[in-house]
């Protein structure tokens, strides 16, 4: 008995001794694993490094031969899953001395952003066209002058527009006419802001051009960028560009105004309006200066923490056809419901173009159903 006893009582005492060393392993391997993990986290703080990820699929109700979502660009793939964008971004933005953006951009998308002289492009067959782009790569030297005068100098994503490249951070999955047509992508050139007040910024501008990496010509383009912040729930950015922008050419000047305001209405509630006129000389059929303007605007709801809706509706006129290729005057609208899932962002969509001309593969309208599907870290 007392054997017995003694026997069950060791191995008891083996058993817990067991369960403790397993247990001292677990906590060890634990601590490895957020040691490691802290240990990312510092260094993705210390270069300011982010990553972004995009894809989705567009279904063209008409499903046409082409393959081609008419007068889309990122999303033009019908019927096609896409990676539309895998993105790695170093950034970092003192308040006083010297800052960094480098971005890099692979992917559908990439394919469309290529600035004039970074890239390889094979003119108007996107397919063709390298599937990776610098997109941002600049350096920023902040001052304590006066309210903080800053300085920044190299390649970066327009100041024009109410949209962005990265879906993420638009109201909605597809992008508007007035983003794809009426305004640029990129500039390269010289920035200079200056916070007149905390109502009132300014930002100058010296520049190659439009979507240019070395210039096409011997002129600069200049622009004026003033965010004016009247009230709290308003905010309105007011956006002038102009200079030459044709091959070896000028003398013929660009025009372009874009503005775009927002209204907070409530704290779930917001509405955004964004307008474009630009006008170039010379560049119209005859000879005749050419002119594209339009309108957009966005209602956006939150409804729970996860889950958000918006809405966009626009018109652009291509008054010569030198943006779109026709003369024409374009509608849109686009509903897209938002849900956040282990952040993950999902975006079905809806969206309804139409146009006084027969621009989508023959016909006046298209209808497309999409899901976008989005992660950054």
């Amino acid at each position: 008995m007392r054997r017995a006893v003694l026997a069950g009582s060791l191995l008891a005492l083996v058993f817990v001794l067991g369960l403790a060393a397993a247990g001292r392993a677990e906590d060890a391997k634990s601590a490895d694993a957020q040691k490691t993990a802290d240990t990312l986290q510092s260094i993705k703080d210390a270069l300011g490094m982010s990553i972004y990820l995009q894809g989705g699929y567009t279904y063209n109700f008409d499903n046409p031969s082409s393959g081609e979502n008419g007068l889309r660009v990122f999303d033009h793939k019908s019927n096609s899953f896409t990676l539309d964008l895998a993105e790695i971004v170093f950034a970092k933005s003192p308040d006083a001395g010297l800052g960094y953006k480098l971005k890099l951009s692979a992917g559908e998308t990439a394919k469309f952003i290529h600035a004039n002289g970074l890239g390889i492009s094979s003119g108007e067959d996107p397919d063709r066209s390298e599937a990776f782009d610098l997109t941002e790569a600049y350096l920023t030297y902040a001052t304590k002058i006066g309210n903080g005068l800053k300085f920044q100098f190299g390649k970066f994503v327009t100041f024009t527009g109410a949209e962005v490249i990265e879906a993420i951070d638009d109201l909605n999955y597809s992008r508007s006419f007035l983003f794809n047509y009426a305004i640029p992508f990129t500039h390269t050139g010289l920035a200079v802001s200056y916070p007149v007040s905390k109502a009132v910024g300014l930002t100058g501008y010296l520049l190659n051009g439009w979507d240019d990496a070395t210039d096409n010509n011997n002129g600069k383009t200049v622009g004026l960028s003033a965010a004016v912040t009247p009230v709290a729930p308003v905010a309105l950015t007011f956006n002038f560009l102009y200079g030459p922008e044709e091959p070896d050419n000028n003398h013929d000047n660009r025009f372009l105004f874009d503005w775009v305001g927002t209204y907070n209405a409530t704290s779930k509630l917001a509405f955004t309006v964004n307008t474009d006129y630009a006008a170039e000389q010379h560049q119209a059929p005859g000879g005749t200066d050419a002119v594209w303007y339009g309108a957009a605007g966005y209602v956006n709801y939150v409804f729970t923490d996860k889950v958000s809706g918006a809405v966009r509706a626009e018109w652009f006129k291509d008054e010569d056809g030198v943006r779109t290729g026709t003369p024409q005057e374009l509608k849109e609208i686009t509903i897209t419901p938002q849900y956040k899932l282990a952040g993950i962002i999902i975006r079905p969509e809806y969206r309804h173009d139409w146009s006084d001309r027969a621009s989508f593969n023959g016909k006046k309208s298209q209808d497309t159903l999409a899901l976008g599907l989005m992660y950054r870290w």
